[in-house]
């Protein structure tokens, strides 16, 4: 199904990445998956979606690297970043990116659509 509603998942936990883009599907949203922000890096389109959900421990260059990246080459994507590390300052550096929502796994899966459809509606007033 073919939605304009991309939305990008990077998690480096195969599990996880299918888990997302089954709940994504369910609510209409179009899923591209990334198990790497290198992968992310060289394959998405970031004018193409709607909101990034970006795991902060990823193996190699970690969430936090990669949304610090994206502000510093000006690409304005709305990221809800998801996160098992629950410490202070974990939960600083993500809100000083500006993110969405910054969500601590397990996490429900309505914060995760609330968290989507808030950044789709931000991407797409019209819509």
């Amino acid at each position: 199904m073919h939605t304009n509603k991309i939305v990008f998942v990077v998690d480096d936990d195969l599990n996880m990445l299918k888990g997302l883009e089954r709940l994504l599907s369910a609510h209409g949203f179009d899923v591209q998956m990334f198990q790497s922000a290198e992968d992310f890096q060289a394959r998405a389109r970031p004018d193409d979606a709607v909101a990034l959900v970006l795991d902060v421990g990823l193996t190699g260059k970690s969430g936090i690297d990669l949304g610090r990246e994206l502000v510093a080459s000006e690409i304005f994507l709305p990221v809800i970043f998801i996160t098992a590390d629950d410490s202070e300052a974990t939960r600083k550096a993500t809100m000083e990116l500006g993110c969405i929502a910054s969500l601590t796994k397990p996490f429900s899966a309505k914060s995760l659509i609330d968290a989507v459809e808030r950044a789709s509606s931000w991407r797409n007033p019209l819509s």
